[in-house]
């Protein structure tokens, strides 16, 4: 995913980018509307951090430009403004979403992997690593054309694993999607799970695919093993 930073503090933009990027996305930043403009236009980006306080352009100018030119890219907006009227007035300038300063980071990128998911929709098609498959729609996981049987948390973290092939997905990431944040990140329940996926998917296979990032997470294989 690749997520457009509009952002006139440096220091916070500096921030989300490195947040961005840690967890495998591409991410860049500008600092003034103008320029935010401009890089939508350019195209290539997927989802756009928007500020509403910005030199030149405020964020609700630059996402009104966007939507009256036809740009249908998700939008975030970020605004230290609380007011229900504030909340209101961003989205209906065209805001998909809107978030409050101060904000939590864990918070921010649920919102954004949401209006990712929302505006890609082929997100949810099948997925392939070399032989190993997995179809989101039936739920279903195969090596090769053996079907392996997966309990559902084993089924939502290979899935998460094989969306992100190649990058490393952290423990974070995947305590927030697959369980909604509903355990303690220092007990070992993902290790348990993880390893229990990996006896099934792996080793009956003499394969490696997921592999194990000490202190920050896992990464699959997109060779598949």
């Amino acid at each position: 995913m690749r997520v457009l930073v509009v952002e006139d503090e440096s220091r916070l933009a500096a921030l989300l980018v490195q947040v961005l990027t840690e967890e495998g996305w591409s991410a860049s930043a500008v600092y003034d509307g103008a320029s935010g403009l401009a890089a939508v236009r350019a195209g290539g980006v997927d989802v756009v951090v928007l500020d509403w306080m910005l030199p030149d352009l405020e964020g609700p100018a630059v996402l009104q430009r966007l939507r009256a030119e036809g740009h249908a890219v998700p939008v975030l907006m970020l605004t230290a403004r609380t007011a229900l009227e504030d909340r209101v007035a961003a989205l209906d300038v065209g805001a998909d979403d809107h978030l409050a300063k101060p904000f939590e980071v864990a918070e921010l990128l649920a919102r954004l992997r949401a209006l990712h998911r929302r505006a890609n929709p082929s997100v949810v098609a099948a997925q392939r690593a070399g032989d190993l498959v997995v179809d989101p729609q039936t739920r279903r996981a195969f090596r090769g054309p053996t079907e392996v049987v997966l309990t559902a948390r084993e089924f939502d973290i290979l899935a998460l694993l094989l969306r992100e092939a190649g990058r490393t997905v952290t423990r974070y990431r995947i305590l927030d999607e697959v369980w909604d944040g509903d355990t303690d990140i220092a007990s070992n329940v993902i290790d348990v799970h993880v390893g229990r996926l990996r006896g099934k998917i792996d080793g009956p296979f003499g394969r490696n695919a997921v592999q194990t990032l000490r202190g920050v997470g896992y990464r699959l294989d997109p060779a598949g093993g």
